[in-house]
This record gives structure tokens, sequence and C-alpha cells, in this order.
């Protein structure tokens, strides 16, 4: 059954890492829905969070994969209902005076900011669930998106599980 996987990968911050790790998605014909990366507490660590689309096999044969490449210390699927999963949205909104109030409103409602404001346009930033998201993404959608950047699905365990556990 084809479903989304979210995969959280621990690999030493080196140069070129990044470029492995989708050469082997790209290699296998495997397509990654997003992609989140950066440091972890160590400096000398990233994390790189992967959503994909597939079954229970693709799921396997990627984190074998992955596990064999030398820069990857670990690999684990986190699972949705253990784990929070957020994105960061930045929309830019055509926002003319007479339309700008019921765009505070709705920004309200999903009680996300307003980072930046212009004459005729303002930045919004969501912080949330793709889901979350994409429904107020939707009703900007009736005002005008000028412009919009997602930043990938992160991911991480709830409470004192972590990635280090089996």
């Amino acid at each position: 059954m084809i479903r989304r996987y979210v995969i959280s990968v621990l690999v030493n911050n080196t140069s070129g890492v990044l470029a492995k790790v989708i050469g082997l998605f790209s290699r296998r014909g495997y397509n990654i829905s997003t992609l989140s990366v950066g440091e972890t507490q160590n400096h000398a660590i990233s994390r790189i969070t992967i959503e994909l689309m597939g079954d229970e096999y693709i799921l396997e044969q990627i984190k074998k994969q992955l596990t064999k490449l030398v820069d990857v210390i670990k690999v684990k699927a986190i699972r949705s209902k253990s784990s929070v999963y957020k994105e960061l949205v930045l929309v830019k909104v055509a926002a003319p005076p007479k339309k700008r109030a019921g765009i505070i409103e709705l920004c309200d409602i999903f009680k996300t900011k307003i980072v930046d404001i212009c004459n005729e346009s303002l930045v919004v930033e969501l912080s949330g669930t793709p889901e979350k998201n994409n429904a107020l993404i939707e009703m900007l959608g009736d005002y005008g998106i000028i412009e919009m950047s997602r930043t990938g699905l992160t991911a991480i365990e709830r409470g004192s599980n972590t990635i280090q556990d089996d």
C-alpha cells in the first residue's frame, strides 16, 4: 500500500554528504516529497528529514541503502502517531488596505504571524502540520498569493524516544 513515510537520518556534517543521500534516491528512481536539513545540538552532526511516498518494501530498501553510506550514522522511520511533524511556510499575500483586515483576522484564527507588511502586501509565517498549512494557504489564495516558500517537513519523536533508540 502506498503511503507517506518520514525518515530521519543522522549524518556527519561534512561537505557532499547531502549530495550522496539525494543521489541514492535518484539512482533508484525514488522521489522525495520534502527534504529538511540542519545541524543537531552537536555541530559535527546534521539531521536530514525526508518525506516520501511508497510502500513498506521501498521504505526498507531506502533504509538499508542509506545505512551503507559512509557518513550516515543512523536511519530511523518516524511514525506519525508517536511524533511531531511540522513545516515552516512563508507566504506573501496581496493585501491592499481594503482587504488587509480580513487577512489579519484569518491569520489570527490560524494562530500565525505576520512578519512583514508593505503598502500592497504582507508576509505570513505559518508553522504547523502540512495539512493545517495547506488549509490556510488555500484560504489565502482567495486574496492572491504573490510568492511562497516552504521548508519541507521536519519531525521528532514525542516523549523520551530519540533517533538513537532502536
